[in-house]
């Protein structure tokens, strides 16, 4: 019997859940005369919850059909689950009609692989290119970039995409090798390095000529799959770092493994905990925007990230050699290392600090988390010696007692 479009809808919505790389933000794309929609730069929308997310994407598959099979993926070929495909005037039906409705601000649209990359990568490129041109859509579009797939076919995907995803999914060779033997890594990278080249060729065209297209202006992203193999944090984050330096990446997206029906007897039989994925965003962001090296944060002898405090905190607890920081004289640099500084506050008391000497008062207005931060810092009138920084006690005295992870901590100032 024939799916309808709804049934589609469960099954390949129900499936997208498992790629994480799906980014909301970065594109901006302004409404043309007689077309739909815009992006901006802080978000996929004009529209914001009361706490500053942007409202949702309609995230799907073109489809959970797949001639691969990943050991750790339900859409597997071995797979027995529930299948669907979507023609590709269907995605663009649904993402139109969901628009007009006012659901979603934008779309993203991954797929299984199916006949081969090429035709996979044909097939999303065309949707983007349909909801573009014919129709006019101007919201945010991410789509999947499928490793393997011709450079003219990157090509044509980037020129209506905001943002392309080639999920790299295990960090290690040897992890694809045994999960996903199928996939290989110098064709991730190859895919990310033909996307990397695209987007700089676009920018510097378009410092040229403002009508010369665009490529990708989100850039791209990647996903790692953690907890399918035994690889450390350490080993993750090495990864990761690699990636940024080497591609640009935008964001790396770290997705607890999910255990799965009929697994293989080589996964495990229980998912990793999911403060582990919190841990390894944070450890991301200190790498990317905090100065630290992965070498600060892992260690030979003690491979993974500390479940119980922050990385940072972590960090800071090993090094109190560097501590305590005078926040009126130091440099950015050192300022960052602080914890309970992020980066916003951070250049707020280099700011402030032209004016007058900065009191735990000052830091209080910062809303400095001073129970994690004071043992750390000198101000005008705290006396460092008083907190006893070397004392037995000072990592249950800094520990937050609150079992509710943000996962951006760093970004508001609290990392």
């Amino acid at each position: 019997m024939a799916q309808t479009l709804g049934q589609k809808l469960t099954v390949l919505a129900g499936a997208a859940r498992y790629d994480a790389s799906c980014a909301s933000s970065g594109g901006r794309r302004t409404n043309t005369p007689g077309g739909l929609g815009n992006a901006n730069g802080s978000g996929i929308c004009h529209s914001f919850t009361p706490d500053g997310r942007c409202v949702a994407l309609l995230k799907i598959l073109l489809t959970n059909y797949c001639i691969y099979d990943c050991t750790y993926c339900v859409n597997r070929v071995s797979s027995n689950t529930p299948r669907a495909r979507f023609t590709v005037d269907e995605v663009v039906t649904l993402t139109m009609e969901f628009y007009r409705r006012n659901y979603i601000e934008g779309l993203f649209l991954s797929s299984g692989i199916i006949q081969s990359p090429d035709y996979t990568m044909e097939q999303l490129a065309r949707v983007a290119e349909s909801l573009r041109l014919t129709h006019r859509f101007n919201g945010y579009i991410h789509l999947k970039a499928v490793p393997g797939a011709s450079e003219a076919l990157l090509h044509r995907a980037g020129l209506y995409a905001d943002r392309l995803s080639a999920n790299i999914e295990l960090p290690t060779a040897d992890d694809l090798a045994a999960l996903a033997p199928q996939k290989k890594m110098p064709e991730v990278h190859a895919t990310m390095t033909q996307i990397k080249l695209k987007v700089d060729e676009s920018v510097a065209e378009r410092r040229k000529s403002a009508l010369a297209p665009r490529f990708a202006p989100a850039g791209q992203s990647t996903q790692l799959i953690i907890g399918a193999t035994p690889s450390s944090d350490s080993t993750i984050l090495a990864t990761a770092d690699a990636l940024y330096g080497e591609h640009r990446l935008r964001r790396v997206y770290y997705s607890a493994y999910s255990p799965i029906p009929d697994s293989d007897a080589r996964l495990p039989a229980q998912p990793p905990p999911l403060v582990r994925e919190h841990r390894l965003y944070q450890a991301d962001w200190l790498l990317r925007y905090y100065g630290f090296e992965v070498g600060e944060l892992t260690t030979p002898a003690v491979p993974n990230l500390d479940l119980e405090i922050d990385p940072k905190l972590a960090w800071a607890l090993r090094h109190r050699e560097q501590f305590p920081v005078d926040v009126n004289r130091a440099p950015r640099e050192r300022l960052l290392r602080i914890p309970g500084l992020g980066v916003r506050t951070v250049n707020r008391i280099l700011q402030t600090r032209r004016f007058h000497a900065l009191r735990l008062e000052d830091l209080r207005k910062l809303r400095v988390p001073l129970k994690r931060t004071v043992p750390f810092v000198i101000t005008a009138d705290h006396n460092p010696h008083a907190a006893g920084i070397d004392r037995d006690d000072l990592t249950g005295r800094v520990r937050t007692s609150s079992v509710q992870l943000l996962l951006f901590e760093s970004v508001t100032g609290e990392l």
